[in-house]
C-alpha cells in the first residue's frame, strides 16, 4: 500500500480501472485490456524516445496484457485461431524490445493495437 500512497495518480487510475473491469462484460474486458496496452505503449515509446530506463515496466504492462489475451479467446470465436496468433504475435515484438527499446517499433506495435480497436468500434 505504500507504493499506492507514494503515487497518488497511480491508485486513482487503479482505482478507476478496478471499477471499469467490475462493471464489463466480457467483450468490455477485451477492449479495457487493449486501451490499457496502447496506454504503455505509449508511455514506452515516450520513455525510449528520451532513452529513460523507465521503458521496461510498460512493455511487461503491454506484452502480459498481449499474452493474457491470447490466452483468453474463447474456443469457440470464429478468429479464436487468428485472435490467438495476433496477440502472441504483439507480445513476442513487445519482447523484443526488452533488451533494446526501439521508439519507432514501439509505435507500430501501439498503430496495431489501436487499428483493432477503431476496427472493434
Amino acid at each position: 500500500m505504500m507504493t499506492l500512497a507514494r503515487n497518488p495518480a497511480a491508485a486513482y487510475r487503479r482505482v478507476g480501472l478496478d471499477a471499469r473491469i467490475e462493471a464489463s462484460s466480457a467483450a468490455d474486458l477485451t477492449r479495457i485490456c487493449l486501451e490499457e496496452a496502447v496506454a504503455a505503449l505509449l508511455q514506452a515509446r515516450t520513455a525510449a524516445e528520451r532513452g529513460s530506463l523507465a521503458v521496461r515496466e510498460p512493455l511487461v504492462r503491454a506484452q502480459t496484457i498481449m499474452v493474457w489475451l491470447a490466452g483468453s479467446v474463447a474456443p469457440e470465436h470464429p478468429l479464436h485461431a487468428s485472435l490467438k496468433a495476433f496477440y502472441g504475435g504483439l507480445a513476442s515484438q513487445i519482447a523484443a524490445n526488452f533488451q533494446q527499446a526501439d521508439a519507432g517499433a514501439i509505435a507500430r506495435i501501439r498503430n496495431d493495437i489501436s487499428d483493432l480497436l477503431e476496427a472493434a468500434g
